[in-house]
């Protein structure tokens, strides 16, 4: 079933419990208003043009309305990041999946000082274009049964687009990937199997809605299951959130592992005495943010393994298996393979190598990149990019990207697994990623780059190089006032890489300079 016609199926069976308590406007808007207004944005969204709309609208009711609206009016949205590059996204956007009309804020653009662009329409201006003619239908039309509905508003295949979803561009140029609605009915379909989710639940909708992460975490699944859902648009606002928390008594709530340590440091105890389940996904959650919840809070947060292209999840640990430090068993009709690098021969347990992925939530492709799409998805399995290995249990065990391992000397050294062992030794407030720099001799060097901090490297190193060969020790400390990230609350790899080259390159200028001298 399409995922607008999930909606109004719940919509219909909640009507006036609160779908959304809309933290930025001070509005409760409950299933049968969001129904309403879906239904008025629908009408006036049949008349863009173009198949594909951009949506540039923080996490909010008003963003939730306008993805439901444009699936209504046969439309797929094209959700832009603002968190790095607003217009730049935009420009690229457009161009990329051949469209003009963005919907945007104005409340956004004046808080990121930015001027609209060409084509770009207000949610302010829609809103305040909304007539009795426009009202009175839409209300009429929502008394009906939700079959009438249903067919009242557009219908197609499940494999029809329903969201296009940019790739981090963390490591390269972004990629725009096409989840249908089979891909994210997948993870809306089986998460309450195995989490047993129900509309009883409060969900925290904090994530950027042009994250998948939020895309299903915080808006298809509490929106499809009938649950009430707190939105937020910043996941910064460490301390306001912590508090809407314990404000709205929520019981679920999805973030990475620098969000999760943002809320530790801000929090009270009793801040998430109502927390149910706290997924953690995205990045690698370290220890040191576990046993933190665990001894402020008493509660565990359970490590959840997806990618853009999987709608996302495709593993997670859940109350009744739960292996701390894996990501979890796969979802249910989720197949999963480990192949070596070399060889691509399929690999016994306990050996790390490729992870492959088959099922319903494999995206369906690359818009406009077939050669990539190619690439990435053969018979149905999905290459990751991502290294692991599957236990003797049956939990995964994430090693880090394919493009995070380096050969130095000849030998693999696993850049994830250097930061694991450095951040055991770093003082709590001090936040490390490891990259790599060319060396002539030996392929590439190590180094680390962390924030502003009171460490002793001599020291550290020698408590490293008892658990990892002298190769994989970082050769250089690079000392920053903040790791730069992406807005998804991931480190920005490519950013970090590029940083340390330069001043590795400035270095060895240096020498070279005084040398000749």
């Amino acid at each position: 079933m399409q995922l607008h016609h999930r909606f109004i199926q719940t919509a219909k069976k909640f009507g006036k419990k609160i779908a959304v308590h809309d933290i930025a406007t001070g509005k409760d808007v409950p299933y049968e208003r969001m129904l309403i207004i879906s239904l008025i944005f629908a009408k006036k969204f049949k008349k863009i043009k173009s198949k594909y709309v951009g949506v540039m609208v923080p996490t909010s009711a008003g963003c939730m309305l306008t993805n439901i609206g444009l699936l209504m009016a046969g439309k797929i949205p094209v959700m832009i990041n603002y968190g790095t590059g607003a217009i730049e996204n935009s420009v690229y956007a457009q161009e990329k999946c051949s469209f003009e009309t963005i919907i945007t804020s104005k409340k956004l653009l004046e808080k990121l000082k930015l001027d609209p662009i060409e084509s770009m329409i207000f949610l302010e201006d829609i809103v305040a274009s909304i007539k009795l003619f426009d009202k009175l239908p839409a209300l009429i039309k929502s008394k009906g049964s939700a079959k009438k509905i249903i067919r009242a508003v557009h219908h197609g295949d499940d494999n029809e687009t329903a969201i296009i979803l940019f790739t981090s561009g963390s490591e390269k140029e972004p990629k725009a990937v096409q989840l249908s609605h089979k891909n994210i009915g997948h993870n809306v379909d089986n998460l309450p199997k195995i989490i047993d989710l129900d509309s009883n639940h409060v969900f925290l909708a904090n994530l950027p809605l042009f994250h998948v992460f939020g895309v299903t975490a915080n808006f298809w699944l509490p929106i499809t299951l009938g649950t009430s859902i707190v939105a937020y648009p910043n996941p910064l606002d460490y301390k306001i959130i912590c508090g809407l928390i314990k404000k709205y008594k929520v019981t679920l709530m999805a973030g990475t592992p620098s969000f999760y340590y943002g809320y530790l440091k801000k929090s009270s105890p009793g801040d998430f005495a109502s927390m149910k389940f706290a997924i953690s996904g995205a990045d690698t959650l370290t220890k040191q943010i576990y046993d933190g919840f665990m001894e402020k809070h008493n509660l565990p947060i359970y490590n959840a393994y997806g990618t853009t292209e999987t709608s996302p999840a495709i593993s997670i640990n859940t109350l009744t298996e739960n292996r701390v430090g894996s990501i979890g068993k796969p979802l249910p009709e989720v197949e999963i393979k480990i192949l070596d690098v070399e060889t691509d021969e399929e690999l016994p347990t306990n050996q790390t190598g490729k992870i492959l992925v088959k099922g319903d939530l494999v995206m369906n492709g690359y818009l406009g990149d077939l050669e990539e799409t190619s690439l990435r998805i053969h018979k149905g399995w999905y290459d990751t990019g991502d290294m692991g290995l599957i236990d003797d249990d049956g939990f995964l065990w994430h090693k880090g990207r394919l493009k995070r391992f380096v050969k130095v000397g000849g030998e693999m050294i696993s850049l994830v697994k250097v930061e694991e062992v450095l951040n055991k030794y770093l003082p709590d407030k001090v936040i490390c990623c490891v990259v790599d720099v060319p060396n002539p001799t030996k392929g590439a060097d190590v180094v680390a780059a962390i924030t502003t901090g009171e460490i002793d490297t001599k020291s550290i190193l020698k408590k490293m190089a008892k658990e990892l060969p002298a190769i994989a020790l970082p050769r250089e400390f690079h000392i920053f006032d903040n790791i730069p990230m992406m807005s998804s609350g991931k480190v920005n790899f490519r950013e970090v890489e590029k940083l340390c080259r330069e001043i590795h390159k400035e270095k060895n200028r240096k020498k070279k300079y005084k040398s000749k001298i």
